[in-house]
């Protein structure tokens, strides 16, 4: 027989799900304030010494309530959080089973894609499933068969609470730990979110594409342009994070000569963008304020940027960079008069170029002529404050090819012990070689 004390105890018990069952939607809302306020951080067990060993009894109606009334109810931020205390509790499990066993993920899924629930009830959602993932490899599948990958990234696209937004990074982290069989899922679900309209997106998705491409160790195609259409962001932090991601992605073999052919050709715009933007300027003057940001002309003056920042990191690369033109498409740029920034920083890349190569100065000076290669050496920085038209129309239809150069020497060159080897430091030893040889010809 039970005592008089444990009577009383699930009396209580009895009458307050009693009283949960005949509320109304101000009252139940009441009755989980008070819920969160008395057992918010309790463990299990503590939890069931509340409910007088009957916590899943409430857990149950809380998950039909969710179920029934998550499209409609008034209190579903609370109802949320009060589920959550379950879910969190130390050696919860049996309260996460019971959760999942009546499609506990489908409902919290389901709640991310309807527009008419409100930001702060979705972000609680994202912390549940936040901490259905953190409780195991089983769970983070569970999630992803789900078809969860595409909810929660569809969700960080279109969310406009940046610290909701940061918590769906945390789960999308989490999700790419641990999670062999779908970590490729993540990782392109991570790829398809670069092009969204969210600047806060794009730069969370690109963190965790740099945390998620060192735990895969391979690369997907489609990366590629992706990144690069980044570049066209006119918010420095995305353009930091991209830059972060292609300064991990050149070391993988599969991707880094389309990288760098990439970043070379984004130096000189099509044709089908400037003449876009002429044809503008022609109906609407006012459009020469906005060239500042077009997509293409910010894109160059990041593909410069970033190749700077390959090139001082690594001689190899700023070898290949050599055999791609890119010296050529520097000094194209230079003479963009449309786009300073483009100017700034092409100018500023090529001084590294032309420091560490001798072929490449020699070919810069020759193209420039002494007084604009002068001026270039004194101040790179602010070389295009200092241009007229026409010394910037030389640079901008200059024919420097010091790839070609390159080529002739390593043919020229290979019956001397000097090999072929874009990554060798002998090759530029080669060049000067070369030229001498050419120039005392002449």
């Amino acid at each position: 027989m039970t005592s008089i004390k444990e009577q009383a105890a699930i009396s209580r018990l009895l009458s307050f799900l009693q009283e949960w069952d005949n509320a109304g939607k101000v009252a139940r809302n009441h009755i989980l304030n008070c819920f969160i306020e008395n057992n918010h951080g309790k463990t299990a067990p503590e939890l069931e010494r509340e409910f007088s060993q009957g916590a899943s009894l409430f857990l149950v109606r809380l998950t039909t309530s969710l179920r029934i009334t998550y499209m409609t109810s008034s209190y579903l931020e609370n109802l949320l959080r009060s589920i959550g205390i379950f879910l969190s509790a130390v050696s919860s499990n049996r309260y996460l089973i019971e959760f999942l066993e009546v499609g506990g993920v489908l409902t919290l899924l389901e709640i991310l894609g309807l527009e008419k629930i409100k930001e702060k009830d979705k972000k609680e959602s994202i912390k549940l499933l936040q901490i259905v993932a953190n409780s195991g490899r089983k769970y983070k599948e569970l999630i992803c068969e789900s078809y969860g990958v595409r909810s929660i990234a569809e969700f960080l696209a279109k969310s406009k609470s940046e610290e909701t937004q940061e918590e769906v990074q945390v789960l999308l982290d989490s999700l790419v730990h641990g999670n062999p069989k779908y970590q490729n899922q993540v990782y392109k679900g991570l790829i398809a979110l670069l092009p969204c309209a969210s600047p806060k997106a794009q730069q969370l998705a690109l963190q965790t594409l740099k945390t998620a491409q060192s735990i895969i160790g391979t690369t997907h195609p489609s990366i590629v342009d992706c990144v690069l259409k980044v570049l066209g962001t006119m918010h420095l932090e995305v353009q930091y994070e991209a830059i972060e991601l292609i300064k991990d992605l050149v070391n993988y073999d599969e991707v880094r000569l389309a990288l760098l052919k990439g970043l070379v050709a984004l130096l000189i715009p099509s044709l089908k963008e400037t003449s876009k933007l002429q044809s503008k300027i022609l109906s609407d003057p006012s459009v020469l304020q906005l060239t500042a940001h077009l997509p293409a002309f910010l894109q160059q003056a990041s593909a410069a940027k970033t190749i700077g920042v390959l090139a001082r990191r690594d001689f190899s690369i700023a070898e290949e960079l050599l055999h791609l033109s890119v010296v050529h498409s520097l000094m194209t740029a230079m003479g963009n008069t449309d786009h300073s920034n483009s100017q700034r920083l092409a100018s500023l890349t090529l001084e590294y170029f032309v420091q560490m190569f001798p072929v490449v100065e020699k070919h810069v000076r020759r193209s420039m002529g002494e007084e604009l290669y002068q001026l270039f050496l004194s101040s790179p920085e602010d070389l295009y404050m200092k241009i007229d038209s026409i010394q910037a129309d030389i640079l901008a239809a200059n024919k420097v090819n010091v790839s070609k150069t390159l080529y002739l020497c390593s043919r020229s060159c290979s019956h001397v012990n000097f090999p072929f080897d874009p990554h060798s430091g002998d090759e530029t030893a080669c060049v000067t070689h070369y030229q001498e040889d050419a120039e005392s010809k002449e």
